[in-house]
């Protein structure tokens, strides 16, 4: 059984959170709180694996609308780059 830890809940998810919301990196943020940067990276892992919605979870009503709009504008795009092919072909051989 492990040793219980010396760092409360409450100062683990608050270090995560600066350590998330800081432009620092990892180790940078570890060093001004004095933990060891693994320590402090295994933390944060950890809150963004609980993050993490399930694989198999539904779209919320606003996720199916950004996806739809996303994929809208791929189509767009994808027209986009058809069209651009076809005019740098027709230029690339045209003998002016």
């Amino acid at each position: 059984m492990a040793p219980p830890s010396k760092y409360s809940p409450e100062f683990r998810e608050e270090a995560v959170q600066i350590a998330l919301r800081s432009s620092k990196t990892i180790s940078e943020v570890a060093r001004e709180l004095e933990l060891n940067p693994e320590t402090l990276c295994g933390w944060v892992k950890k809150h963004q694996k609980q993050q993490e919605p399930a694989p198999d979870a539904e779209l919320t009503v606003n996720e199916r609308a950004r996806l739809k709009e996303l994929e809208r504008r791929n189509r767009e795009l994808e027209m986009e780059v058809t069209f651009l092919k076809k005019a740098a072909a027709y230029f690339a051989k045209d003998p002016r």
